[in-house]
């Protein structure tokens, strides 16, 4: 059976969780969190000999691709495009003294 929830329990969460609870709400807390624990311990009676650990519920495969370059950088058409241009950069008024 899984470890009984105490009302210091109750209260140490809720103050950890900045929660003002009256005495329903911590009852109802109470036996929330007990049912949780009480799940969590059924589960811990399943035979898992035969299953394989995982990290993730879904098959992960690798997303990442090889980076390369499709459509280069197109300087030279955004330059053509500039009223002026100097060294390979756009020529822009100066905005602070």
């Amino acid at each position: 059976m899984a470890e009984q929830i105490t009302d210091e329990t109750i209260e140490y969460v809720s103050i950890l969780a900045k929660l003002k609870l009256d005495e329903k709400g911590r009852q109802k807390a109470k036996e929330d969190m007990q049912q949780m624990l009480d799940y969590v311990d059924k589960l811990n009676d399943l035979d898992t000999s035969k299953v394989e650990p995982m990290s993730h519920i879904f098959p992960l495969k690798n997303v990442f691709r090889e980076d390369v370059v499709t459509n280069g950088d197109g300087r030279e058409a955004m330059l053509a495009n500039a009223p002026e241009a100097e060294d390979d950069q756009y020529v822009v008024p100066i905005t602070i003294e």
